[in-house]
């Protein structure tokens, strides 16, 4: 199978700890295994945690050797190896899946990242795994739990060399503390020069790339993380910015959702504080909007005759290529959704007319196709309104599926009071009004964007 495509990964390592760190299941096993019970089951006894895992695309691989999340395009998406899943017992099927999710919210693979990566990649191992400490398989990194002991066979195989670097970072994070933050860690694990060197460089010794060739873990060596978070740094800016700003709106809903009922699942108290500190600083809407706009986008190609070949010695077409975007813009009508709700989103997307170009259509049980507006660059377009009825989502969703010839995505203006419209043709993103409510099944699309407005302070003191 091909390398995954990705502009960002997070996914597990080789490296190993012990002769069997981790182990995969036979092919009858693991073709019986089904991770939807898992996830089910998150849902009844877990509310936090689905509600972030909700945003995630699940994808069964066996091109990466346990589980990893990707970002592609502006989507977050979960691949899972399933004779690495089908090994662990439920509980650790579940701890995965949470240490997944943390990472996510406290922004280790995004925001936070320090050099050398591999150091920070313990640090953030440690942080995260502080508070799933039960929940994990044995091979991952416990601050205060050693190491697996070597036996004599092991520390044979592996040399002198390996068995003292083995044991110095494992005297290392034996030492440390639990609920530390990632900094912290990182900070402790690099004021030593021996363990900081061995975590970057550990020395060579056979046997660690795994009997069936998957990074099976069969060798002996330095431990590794559970998780491996290179790739996320070949993300542009704007690109970590937009990830970023999805994975705290889902934590955000899932945390006031989860205070105004009462049940956090199994957060205990400590984390829960940490994840709120984590949401403080929230990405402005109009960051996430202006982003799905550039994701929607198509490219043209034009032949040129420019200049004199070099070798050929005459003119010879050439190609230019540019990027146009087209988006569908429908405006909920209803009587709920204010005028100064529709002032606010007409305005945020003037400014995006600078680059996009929207077509606006104005709807409340069915599109009103006379109220059809196109914006461009310097136009000025007025926040009118035609209608005045109820709301009906499927008749903006399937009018833009009939016309995805003519546009790359469609948003939809509205307070959100409708029921579910099923899935899009194209790229949709939902734009919630700064009084109204993002509904629980906007949730079950992952390509789909949500963005709740909020009043600016002169708007809101108005």
């Amino acid at each position: 199978m091909a390398p995954l495509p990705t502009i960002g990964v997070h996914m597990a390592d080789k490296t190993t700890a012990t002769d069997a760190p981790f182990k995969h299941a036979d092919e009858a096993t693991a073709k019986l295994f089904n991770l939807q019970p898992h996830l089910v089951g998150m849902m009844l006894e877990e509310p936090f945690y689905t509600r972030v895992m909700r945003i995630l695309s699940k994808t069964k691989t066996r091109a990466i050797p346990t589980a990893g999340v990707i970002a592609k395009d502006g989507e977050l998406r979960m691949y899972w190896n399933d004779r690495f899943m089908a090994a662990l017992p439920g509980k650790q099927i579940r701890g995965v899946l949470k240490h997944e999710c943390l990472h996510l919210i406290f922004e280790h693979t995004t925001t936070r990242k320090y050099e050398p990566h591999k150091v920070w990649n313990y640090a953030t191992d440690l942080a995260i795994n502080s508070h799933l400490m039960s929940e994990l398989p044995e091979f991952g990194l416990f601050p205060g739990k050693p190491f697996t002991a070597l036996t004599e066979e092991q520390k044979e195989k592996m040399g002198e060399a390996a068995v003292a670097q083995y044991e110095a970072v494992s005297a290392k994070i034996e030492s440390f503390p639990k609920g530390q933050a990632a900094e912290w860690y990182f900070a402790r694990l690099m004021e030593d020069d021996d363990v900081k060197d061995a975590i970057q460089n550990p020395a060579e010794q056979p046997g660690q790339e795994g009997e069936d060739g998957e990074g099976g873990g069969q060798g002996v060596g330095m431990p590794g993380t559970l998780d491996d978070h290179d790739g996320w740094g070949d993300m542009s800016d704007e690109d970590r910015e937009y990830i970023k700003a999805k994975v705290k709106q889902a934590a955000s809903d899932a945390a006031k959702e989860c205070d105004s009922k009462g049940n956090w699942g199994s957060v205990p108290a400590e984390l829960r504080r940490q994840i709120k500190a984590a949401l403080v600083n929230e990405v402005p809407w109009q960051k996430i909007l202006d982003r799905f706009c550039g994701y929607s986008r198509r490219a043209h190609r034009t032949t040129s005759y420019s200049r004199i070949h070099s070798t050929m010695g005459r003119l010879v077409p050439g190609a230019k290529r540019g990027y146009t975007s087209s988006v569908a813009t429908y405006i909920d009508q209803s009587g709920s959704v204010s005028d100064r709700e529709l002032a606010l989103c007409f305005g945020e997307l003037k400014n995006l007319a600078k680059n996009t170009e929207f077509t606006c259509y104005h709807f409340d049980t069915e599109v009103d196709k006379k109220s059809e507006q196109v914006w461009k660059r310097r136009a000025n377009p007025e926040a009118g309104r035609t209608r005045c009825g109820g709301t009906c989502f499927k008749a903006p969703t399937e009018h833009a599926g009939k016309n995805k010839s003519r546009f790359d995505g469609y948003i939809i203006l509205t307070d959100g009071y409708a029921p579910d419209p099923g899935p899009s043709r194209l790229p949709r993103a939902w734009v919630i009004t700064p009084d109204g409510a993002v509904q629980d099944w906007m949730h079950n699309y992952k390509k789909d964007v949500i963005v709740k407005m909020k009043w600016p302070v002169a708007m809101k003191e108005a």
